[in-house]
């Protein structure tokens, strides 16, 4: 069988999404937007179709209007190709009638579906990580290793691996222990690579490394199929430690920029990172393009502008601003005498006519996007977002919180503010 027939891949579409908020307050994870013109879940639809994989399954519960929305007008397949990005959302049905308890459960109750495709191998992957990866490599290992189930693994120092699932493997990469965000430092020791593995990594590291889950995994169509013929509701936490001493595990070694999308200011820091000269993930390589939806915008429009280290996306109008360190999404809209330093621009979904102009000053709300004569810095400023005259928005010095009673959210040391938020001219925060 071909690649394109032997594996299905499972994306999944994200819970709540609790630690993104307020960012998931309208949508899911998967549907944040990333990079001024893509959303997180472009990232691994691209890599399955870079990979030669073209029959995608995205589960989704929470929030799902935009995601689906992104997905019906971005993935079309021709119809001798065999392709599809087909959307399974959570439902009820005589046996069950409540959401996915964990990402177990949500890929066991849609068994019932993808078992009428024709497929050896399932590939199940996050909804919400940035990074490339030829999947190819990984299923070409899992088959000469013979395993049960693969899982990518990427090297990290002992001082960064909180909130990781951790494994331990043999000199051959079989996993023989695996540990989900484990905290004893006893524990993470007995973790650590072996010096015979330390040595095959590309990059050497001063400090010891152990090798952490990337939520990748590759499963035998049999095995997964056992693998859920129980009550577990989580991969990482469940399903992957009962099947050692059972089933051949084996670890894929990943050495790639990877980045878990999984916080408010793992999202800032990854979207400024992409404005720097060299940045980590690669938009730019013909090689492994990044796809979207095709939104036909013209082409953006700086008038006098003062630019150091920004992403601009399509559509935008920046007048006579001065923006540094900033990723400006599509659509974004800054007037005269404005200054950003280190903020994410989401843009907006439309362009007001004069006709919507007119309505909002009669109720005395701002056009939007960003006004003249505003400071902003550190800031997210999400989709549709109106920001009057005069604003000043900052993060620095500011506890977690809310602030401009409670239109400005402070989180994680980043000051957010919220999809459609509108900010009254002369706000200071």
């Amino acid at each position: 069988m071909t690649m394109q027939k032997r594996v299905l891949a499972v994306i999944m579409g994200g819970g709540r999404g609790t630690r993104l908020h307020p960012l998931t307050m309208e949508r899911c994870k998967p549907a944040v937007p990333l990079a001024g013109k893509y959303r997180l879940v472009d990232i691994p639809i691209s890599n399955c179709i870079n990979s030669e994989i073209n029959r995608i399954v995205l589960l989704t519960q929470f929030n799902t209007a935009s995601l689906h929305r992104h997905i019906q007008d971005s993935y079309h397949f021709d119809a001798f190709g065999g392709g599809f990005v087909d959307i399974l959302s959570a439902e009820q049905t005589e046996k069950s009638a409540d959401w996915y308890q964990g990402t177990a459960d949500a890929v066991r109750r849609n068994l019932i579906h993808t078992r009428n495709y024709d497929h050896d191998l399932v590939l199940i992957l996050s909804g919400d990580q940035l990074y490339k990866m030829d999947f190819r490599q990984i299923v070409e290992s899992h088959l000469a290793s013979r395993a049960d189930v693969s899982i990518a693994a990427i090297p990290f120092p002992v001082s960064k691996i909180e909130g990781l699932g951790l494994m331990k493997v043999d000199d051959d990469l079989a996993i023989t222990q695996f540990a989900e965000k484990p905290k004893d430092p006893a524990v993470i020791q007995s973790l650590t690579l072996s010096e015979k593995l330390e040595a095959k990594l590309q990059e050497p590291c001063a400090e010891k490394r152990c090798l952490a889950s990337m939520g990748i995994y590759v499963f035998n169509r049999a095995v997964l199929a056992e693998a859920l013929d129980n009550t577990m509701t989580d991969f990482g936490k469940e399903v992957i430690p009962s099947l050692l001493g059972r089933k051949r595990l084996q670890a894929h070694l990943f050495e790639g920029y990877w980045e878990d999308i999984g916080t408010v200011k793992a999202f800032f820091e990854a979207n400024l990172a992409l404005a720097q000269p060299l940045p980590p993930f690669n938009f730019f390589d013909p090689a492994t393009p990044i796809y979207t939806r095709a939104r036909y915008l013209p082409a953006s429009k700086l008038n006098r502008c003062e630019i150091d280290h920004v992403v601009i996306g399509d559509g935008c109008i920046l007048t006579n601003a001065k923006l540094t360190h900033c990723v400006m999404g599509i659509r974004s809209y800054v007037k005269d005498g404005s200054a950003l330093k280190d903020v994410v621009v989401m843009g907006s979904d439309y362009y007001e006519t004069e006709a919507q102009q007119r309505e909002n000053e009669a109720k005395g709300r701002p056009h939007i996007g960003i006004g003249r004569n505003c400071r902003i810095e550190g800031a997210i400023i999400d989709k549709n977002a109106r920001i009057g005259d005069n604003c000043v928005l900052s993060a620095a010095d500011k506890l977690d919180g809310r602030y401009a009673n409670g239109a400005v959210i402070v989180r994680d040391g980043v000051l957010v503010v919220p999809k459609g938020g509108i900010i009254p001219p002369g706000t200071v925060v």
